[in-house]
């Protein structure tokens, strides 16, 4: 779930880090702060819920990311919990990946497959989207379900191609029902 005001936060941070010539950092601060929310879903029960003092949230925060982070980040974590809006910190940083990814032209591409992939299967995912699709980088996010059989299931923003076996299979089973 993104929300408006995540992008809009995103992007304001997006705009300060530009100024101070910290894009970089700070976007490592939020793949980083993601990571950790991703890790930690207590983390992300405390900053969405309401009872819990800004002063505590602020505490959290300053003790798992205080001096691991730019100081651009550092600013950005406290204003947005005084301001009682942690609970949408996590889809900011995923909104701030999201829109450095656009800007520098890096693709996520999300393959599923029945076994993990290959070095030489993660090169041709590459050069498959980038010839496709133009991109300068791509960034592979791997899954592995034993239930495709085989094949792969390969899936950029909302495009997916499906060469699974188990696909290919329910096609065949619809193909003879009919």
């Amino acid at each position: 779930m993104s929300s408006k005001a995540g992008a809009r936060y995103a992007k304001s941070l997006l705009d300060l880090s530009k100024e101070q010539n910290a894009v970089e950092e700070v976007k490592n601060d939020m793949v980083f702060f993601e990571q950790t929310v991703d890790n930690s879903p207590e983390l992300e029960a405390i900053l969405k819920n309401p009872i819990v003092p800004l002063d505590k949230k602020q505490g959290i925060l300053q003790g798992v990311f205080g001096g691991k982070v730019h100081a651009i980040t550092e600013s950005f974590l406290k204003l947005v919990v005084n301001k009682g809006r942690s609970a949408i910190l996590f889809d900011t940083a995923k909104q701030f990946v999201a829109q450095y990814n656009a800007i520098k032209g890096v693709v996520t591409a999300e393959v599923t497959s029945a076994t993990a992939l290959t070095e030489a299967n993660k090169t041709e995912v590459i050069a498959l989207v980038k010839k496709e699709l133009g991109a300068s980088e791509v960034v592979i996010k791997e899954k592995v379900n034993p239930a495709l059989i085989g094949g792969f299931i390969l899936k950029v923003d909302d495009k997916q191609f499906d060469a699974s076996i188990a696909s290919g299979l329910a096609k065949l089973k619809k193909e003879f029902a009919s």
